[in-house]
């Protein structure tokens, strides 16, 4: 028997969503009947829905229902539907739902609806058009570490339906009805009144007042995020970086990325969660070490992982069956552009300091393995080369900007974090003699680090105004224009955009170039991590305030601006067109930068700041499906390319959610101002810059 009745009879929800569902429901009958007096025989669905349908099976709930809620239909107009509609949603004749019930062997018609439970501020549900579905391998690689590990197949079809039961062995009754007959007779025999055991529910309800929505989105975040949760061999070990089943092409949002993850790390942080921490620290840590080739070539050691994937391969030997979990990393030799990612390794180390600040476990800092780990990171980064600066010289796309954008060089956003990086490393490296050299090195770049970013790449209406005088072209040790920039590079867009009040730190600054655009996490990073002054962190703030239409507008917060456009867009992206003007990274809104907005806000005693941008978010994020990020130039749309249920999206709302409430604890991610650092510093600034030039000193002995 088949109709053309369009959803499956059940979906498996949440508990916290089955709970708060069944509290609805008998909302809702309160609201729209009065259950006792209504005698309709076919209304008497209603009273098995709220009293029977909810203890059928744990957290299985009828579809009927949530479509239902999906539409307002009241609950009287269930009593329209066929009988023979109404069996299928009992018996099971109707097309399965896939997501998450662990049964993977479905098949859908063509043009079927497919059901997915995702929870919104209005949406108990979802739908979306598919033709015939195979479920995928990943969807069973994504599943089987949720919470939905537990559940067992307890799918039945309409051909093998045969009687009314209950499980002996289960409190929870099921129904398995043979004919229209049969379910008919079950119908009638609900006449009487149903006794209801929440009926203090439905009182409290109609008492209540609909202020419940803030506390409704972080309980559908904190779901969404269990639910991307990793395991490998039983443990917690990560989050896939998104969750969209209405995706058809997964490419690598499957996988555990490092940048990815720091989100979610420090939002179980703060809710007291460690462990799932603890193992991706230190399950990356042993992927730092795995032989890394593109095409003969080897990179440094100390280089992390864009990503990895948990995959299950079968065990050699006799037995076929036998399976074992592994971990499959990606240092960028699958990456789109195969651009080695620099950043992966800089926010390992602050999320190693901040597991320790916020667990005061500090045994995991001071283990062998991961002081080696550590130091290989600051080796590689550390090492000679050929540039003159002391900022980081990297390849175009190295961080979360991993498309050609137009900043290989010397990124701010790698500079801040490399500045954060050395920070929290100099706090945890174990004192021993074999770190003497490593530790000196280590200071010395901090204070030329310091220096070059705060000298020479902020910009404010003042030093626009002495960029715009440069002479060019000189040729000595005392030049003013040390960079040979050319005054003529200003942008028109720039003259006119720069506050009076407030300032930045530029994108990039390399021989005769000077990046001017904003680049929003290499700003905040900077604020976060002390890398700029006091004061140049408030003028920071300051010009966020002042041009909030641009960098904010509809949805937080602006990667960077402003977008290349026209020819400019062209030659520098190559006409990327995944990064046309004001979309994914160029120009784009990402909603995950809240947390690091909160962090500097909180920071510079302006939370009020990150209040605001969050209240913005909060309007629209859960409606949207908490998308990976917003185009247009006031970030209307949702991005044309952009996943939803993205992991870092929902993580850094709810880091943010976090800190507003407790803001002593962004602690574990600020650095504060050394004042050996700022000592230093001024010694550089009062100093002469022509200093008495010859042979470098040495103590080493060389064997000729």
């Amino acid at each position: 028997m088949r109709s053309s009745f369009p959803f499956s009879p059940f979906t498996i929800v949440s508990a916290s969503f089955f709970n708060r569902l069944r509290r609805y429901t008998l909302k809702l009958a309160t609201d729209q009947l009065d259950i006792r007096g209504y005698n309709h025989p076919s209304i008497q669905l209603s009273d098995i829905t709220i009293q029977n349908l909810f203890t059928q099976s744990k957290y299985r709930v009828p579809s009927v229902l949530l479509k239902v809620i999906e539409f307002d239909i009241p609950l009287s107009g269930v009593a329209m539907m066929s009988y023979e509609a109404v069996l299928q949603v009992f018996c099971g004749a109707a097309p399965r739902y896939v997501y998450p019930n662990p049964c993977f062997d479905v098949k859908y018609s063509h043009g079927s609806i497919t059901k997915c439970r995702k929870r919104s501020r209005s949406n108990a549900i979802r739908f979306f058009r598919s033709s015939t579905v195979h479920t995928p391998p990943i969807l069973h690689e994504k599943l089987k570490n949720t919470r939905f590990d537990n559940l067992s197949c307890k799918c039945q079809t309409s051909e093998s339906v045969s009687r009314f039961t209950t499980d002996k062995g289960n409190e929870n009754g099921a129904w398995v009805v043979n004919n229209s007959k049969q379910f008919n007779n079950a119908v009638q025999d609900t006449n009487h009144p149903p006794n209801l055991s929440d009926l203090n529910d439905i009182h409290k309800f109609k008492s209540e007042k609909d202020d419940s929505v803030p506390d409704t989105i972080e309980e559908e975040a904190w779901d969404l995020l269990r639910e991307s949760i990793v395991t490998y061999c039983g443990s917690p070990i990560g989050t896939i970086a998104a969750n969209d089943p209405t995706s058809s092409s997964v490419l690598n949002y499957d996988q555990v990325f490092i940048r990815d993850f720091i989100p979610s790390g420090i939002a179980f942080l703060l809710k007291g969660e460690y462990e799932i921490v603890r193992n991706f620290i230190l399950h990356t840590l042993q992927l730092q070490s795995w032989e890394k080739t593109m095409d003969c070539h080897s990179p440094g050691q100390g280089l992390m992982p864009a990503s990895f994937k948990v995959r299950t391969v079968p065990l050699e030997g006799d037995d076929d069956t036998a399976t074992e979990e592994v971990l499959d990393p990606d240092f960028g030799e699958a990456a789109i552009g195969r651009v080695a990612p620099v950043d992966s390794g800089l926010w390992w180390i602050i999320l190693l300091r901040a597991y320790g600040k916020s667990s005061g476990d500090t045994s995991l800092q001071e283990r062998i393995d991961v002081q080696t780990g550590i130091k290989m990171i600051l080796k590689l980064c550390l090492a000679d080369g050929f540039d003159m600066f002391p900022t980081l010289l990297v390849a175009d796309g190295p961080c979360m900007i991993d498309r050609r954008m137009g900043i290989h060089g010397h990124p701010l956003e790698i500079q801040s974090l490399f500045y954060s990086a050395l920070l929290c490393a100099r706090e945890m490296l174990a004192p021993e003699e074999g770190s003497t050299d490593l530790t000196t090195a280590l200071n010395n770049r901090l204070v030329a680090l310091s220096f070059h970013i705060r000298e020479y790449y902020w910009i404010d209406m003042k030093k626009l105004n002495e960029i715009y005088r440069y002479k060019t072209e000189e040729y000595s040790y005392d030049a003013v224009n040390k960079f040979n920039i050319y005054p003529d590079q200003i942008s028109p867009w720039l003259v006119e955009w720069m506050p009076n009040r407030g300032g930045y730190l530029i994108g990039n600054l390399q021989p005769a170039h000077m990046d001017f655009r904003f680049f929003s996490l290499g700003n905040l990073w900077s604020v976060v991590s002390s890398l700029v002054t006091v004061d140049q962190s408030n003028a920071i703030l300051d010009l966020i305030e002042a041009k909030w239409g641009d960098l904010v507008a509809d949805m937080p917060f602006k990667i960077c601006y402003p977008a290349l456009e026209g020819q400019e867009w062209q030659i520098i992206t190559g006409s990327d067109p995944k990064n046309t003007p004001w979309s994914y990274h160029n120009g784009g809104s990402w909603p995950t930068l809240l947390w690091q907005l909160t962090v500097a806000c909180i920071k510079m005693g302006r939370p009020e700041i990150a209040e605001r941008a969050v209240k913005i978010a909060e309007e629209r994020l859960a409606k949207d499906k908490w998308p990976e990020y917003y185009d247009t130039k006031k970030a209307r749309f949702i991005g044309k390319q952009s996943r939803l249920f993205q992991t870092w999206t929902i993580a850094g709302f709810l880091v943010a959610k976090l800190l507003l409430a407790d803001p002593s604890k962004a602690k574990i991610l600020m650095t504060d101002e050394d004042y050996e650092l700022a000592n230093a510093f001024s010694c550089i600034i009062t100093s002469n810059s022509r200093k008495k030039r010859g042979p470098k000193s040495s103590q080493k002995t060389y064997i000729v």
